[in-house]
């Protein structure tokens, strides 16, 4: 309905709209009730790729809710007196059917990812927020078609729309910790702020794991000989690493590593953790799975694992995954004794694993991380590739590419803009862009890669040549390209290789097998018999 249409409004009453716009809200209430509980394993995939549109449409009824109470803000303090017409019914119908679209969306969303959110509180808490949202804008949206058409009083409509936008303000913050994580949108609020929204940061209790700065700590009150091997060492670790996708918000695969008993316990596909039996624990089978492998753990894009952490991991699951025996009591190889000195400050690591006094603070080691020469390069290459380049983990000096935002607007001559950091690749995604051969040569003094996906592009038997002179490749995709059995057959020289992709390819399964011989612990994938 348009301001034109207003004359025709008051003229006749709003009777059938009120009628489909309670249907509609009552089909919004009922929906969660005849959905029943998620179960993921049962959604068709066309549930999840509607699903996956809500964190777009979910700005739009945001966005027109906000402009719409600015205009009823303007229309209460303003000259003309508040009239209940002075503002438009179309914006506040376009409000309330994105939010029902967006809400639908979200309900797909949560259905489609059960292992993910359906054990989660504030995701409940977070789709029922936008229920209500929906259902309560659908209201308002009646009661101003009722007070457009009487020319009434339009108190009562201002104090649903009021309402409605609280509802939606806290359905937001459900939705940004579940995205982001909890107190996302609190975090730097000033105190009072924080306090009055009931966010105050708890003192921290004695024995409690902890994330500082964005890496992981310990706590340090209580004296070095008294750390707790779990808590002081190995959950801050995982609390850094996979906290973001395993706790109390946000389960993924119904996991839960933010308690002990849920750490222990696993989620969806079992036993996370075998006390004594780090080869059987689940946990360290993702982590040592290949980086671009869809069950890799951290998936990609969350701050990668290091490999001293994997080692304390792995050792302190093979010593019993005891969870309050104390860091002296254990026989502490030194590579592990190496290994947490990164983590725990120097005077406490050494008198926690020596039990003798506390040894005088050592010197702050050397900064690690790329030096400010590294970083200039890939600020000024960033300005040409917004969001592609990026360190692979906090700390580290070697770089991701991706050329995700790009495709088709990537060509060799682009590419070679990556030339100055070209050694510290470790993973480059050019997948349906237009490289060529002579592009993926750029990538020659690229020794620390482990990645490369060419899948779709232009390459040949003669990219091959180049992949030769990477002797750290574990991973390459050359889905759709024009390679043949004489480039691919080459490949047998990269020991390291662990996956291969040649789906749609001219190889043959005979060649295929072939590779397979030379490389039995690599895993082709070719979408035909082989």
């Amino acid at each position: 309905m348009s301001d034109h249409d207003l004359s025709a409004a008051r003229r006749k009453k709003p009777l059938a709209l009120t009628f489909f716009c309670l249907l509609a809200a009552g089909g919004l209430i009922a929906m969660p009730y005849l959905a029943g509980p998620p179960a993921e394993d049962k959604m068709p995939d066309i549930v999840r790729f509607i699903g996956h549109f809500h964190p777009v449409l979910l700005h739009l009824p945001i966005g027109i809710f906000v402009l719409i109470l600015f205009q009823e803000l303007r229309a209460i303090f303003g000259k003309r007196g508040g009239m209940p017409d002075d503002t438009a019914l179309f914006p506040l119908f376009c409000g309330a059917a994105s939010a029902v679209i967006a809400v639908i969306a979200g309900f797909l969303l949560f259905h489609g990812h059960g292992d993910e959110y359906g054990g989660s509180a504030i995701a409940t808490r977070h789709l029922w927020g936008g229920l209500i949202f929906a259902v309560a804008a659908i209201i308002t949206f009646i009661f101003k078609a009722w007070s457009v058409a009487s020319n009434g009083n339009g108190s009562f409509y201002r104090l649903l729309l009021f309402a409605s936008v609280g509802v939606m303000t806290y359905a937001s913050h459900d939705g940004a910790s579940i995205t982001h994580g909890e107190g996302y949108l609190t975090k730097y609020a000033p105190a009072g702020l924080k306090r009055l929204l009931g966010e105050a940061k708890p003192a921290v209790k004695d024995g409690e794991p902890v994330v500082k700065d964005g890496a992981p700590a310990v706590i340090v009150a209580k004296p070095p000989e008294q750390q707790i091997a779990y808590v002081d060492i190995v959950a801050p670790i995982f609390e850094h690493r996979c906290g973001q996708c395993h706790n109390e918000t946000k389960a993924k695969g119904k996991y839960r590593m933010d308690r002990y008993d849920l750490l222990v316990k696993g989620g969806k596909v079992g036993h996370a953790i075998e006390p004594g039996k780090p080869a059987n624990s689940e946990v360290l089978k993702r982590i040592a799975l290949p980086k671009d492998d869809d069950e890799h753990m951290p998936p990609e894009g969350k701050p990668a694992i290091e490999e001293s952490e994997v080692a304390i991991i792995k050792w302190w699951i093979e010593s019993g995954a005891d969870a309050k025996k104390l860091l002296k009591d254990y026989e502490v190889p030194a590579p592990i004794k190496a290994a947490i000195a990164k983590i725990v400050p120097a005077p406490a690591a050494g008198s926690a694993l020596t039990g003798s006094a506390a040894p005088a603070p050592a010197p702050a080691p050397a900064p690690t991380g790329p030096d400010e020469a590294l970083k200039a390069k890939v600020a000024a290459i960033s300005k040409d590739f917004p969001g592609a380049l990026s360190f692979e983990s906090q700390g580290s000096v070697l770089l991701t590419f991706t050329a995700v935002s790009m495709r088709a607007n990537l060509d060799d001559a682009a590419f070679k803009k990556l030339e100055p950091v070209s050694s510290k690749l470790v993973t480059v995604d050019l997948s349906a862009t237009k490289i060529t051969d002579q592009g993926v040569t750029q990538l020659s003094a690229a020794k620390s890669l482990r990645v490369i996906r060419l899948a779709e592009t232009g390459v040949t038997d003669a990219a091959i040549e180049t992949l030769l002179k990477l002797p750290s490749l574990e991973s390459i995709n050359l889905y759709g390209t024009k390679v043949t059995d004489a480039g691919v057959s080459k490949l047998s020289a990269l020991t390291k290789l662990k996956r291969l992709y040649l789906w749609q390819t001219a190889v043959t399964p005979a060649a295929i097998k072939t590779l397979k011989e030379k490389l039995p612990g690599c895993e082709i994938v070719t979408g035909i018999d082989s």
